[in-house]
């Protein structure tokens, strides 16, 4: 007699994301689902604005700062920045602080919505109103004196722009120094990136800053530190800064000043040397050796 057995169904994993989570008590961000989910943010802009959210007040996010703290490159920072300031989730505009530098101001929306930007995070319950008291008569009616007609303040001139910085003694090789300096501007940062026209026009500047005693390497700090982000006029950005901060040194560096003009004690000739004395061909001549005391 044969015996039966019972066949079980095919058993099927479910199928789907499973969750495990972990009450957090501490050092957490709280994030919308329209960022989470957003459909048209890519990876990279989310997780972006979620570690901009995570950071504290005043914390730098410029492209070249985060950077060194992500593993992405800065071409790919500078296209998750830009989709965010897309979709409203972040906002960079250009401002200039009381000392005339121009620096980026950002914020941060945990929600792209305008309107729920400008609510309030609290609500204060509003305390209920007194009753009113019994109204009082009626005042006499105040005349309303006519309005004098508004005059359009005059528009204030703008003050003339200050010249760039002149050298005393604009010698060939400080000129050449202060073109190739800033010719190396742009190897540092590629937003500096000047002409030749533009190099010709600020060499003198740089080399006015040389003849206060500014070494290349003080100058290249001056010109390069704390840049606005991006820097669309970079000449004008190295004009400016090359003019207001302007050291108050009054002398030349040894390897820029000229050697002083001499007369030959002889022959009248005129020569270079650096204290009075006889030329080169009256020295050979006579057999001497130093000048005559």
């Amino acid at each position: 007699m044969a015996t039966s057995q019972a066949i079980a169904g095919s058993y099927a994993p479910p199928s789907g994301i499973e969750h495990v989570n972990v009450r957090h008590a501490d050092r957490f961000t709280v994030v919308g689902n329209h960022l989470s989910q957003h459909r048209k943010l890519s990876l990279a802009a989310r997780g972006l604005a979620l570690h901009i959210q995570s950071l504290p007040p005043g914390a730098r996010i410029g492209i070249k700062v985060l950077a060194t703290r992500l593993p992405d490159s800065e071409h790919r920072i500078a296209g998750a920045l830009r989709e965010l300031e897309q979709h409203g989730y972040l906002k960079r505009t250009r401002e200039r602080s009381p000392d005339g530098r121009i620096y980026t101001r950002t914020v941060s929306y945990n929600h792209p919505d305008p309107a729920a930007r400008d609510k309030a995070q609290t609500v204060a319950p509003r305390p209920k109103p007194r009753p009113a008291p019994a109204p009082a008569a009626p005042p006499d009616p105040v005349p309303v004196p006519t309005p004098a007609p508004r005059v359009p303040a005059p528009t204030a001139k703008k003050p003339p722009r200050p010249p760039l910085p002149q050298p005393l003694h604009p010698l060939p090789q400080l000129l050449q120094a202060a073109a190739l300096l800033l010719v190396g501007l742009q190897r540092q940062d590629a937003e500096l990136r000047l002409t030749e026209k533009e190099i010709d026009l600020l060499a003198p500047g740089v080399a006015a800053w040389f003849e206060r005693d500014a070494s290349p390497a003080d100058v290249r700090k001056a010109l390069t530190e704390d840049l606005p982000r991006p820097v669309r006029f970079p000449a004008q950005l190295l004009r400016h800064r090359l003019t207001v901060s302007l050291p108050s040194g009054h002398s030349l560096p040894a390897a820029f000043r000229p050697v002083p003009m001499q007369n030959c004690d002889d022959c009248d000739r005129a020569f270079r040397a650096a204290e009075p004395g006889r030329c080169d061909a009256c020295e050979d001549a006579q057999g001497w050796a130093s000048p005559r005391p």
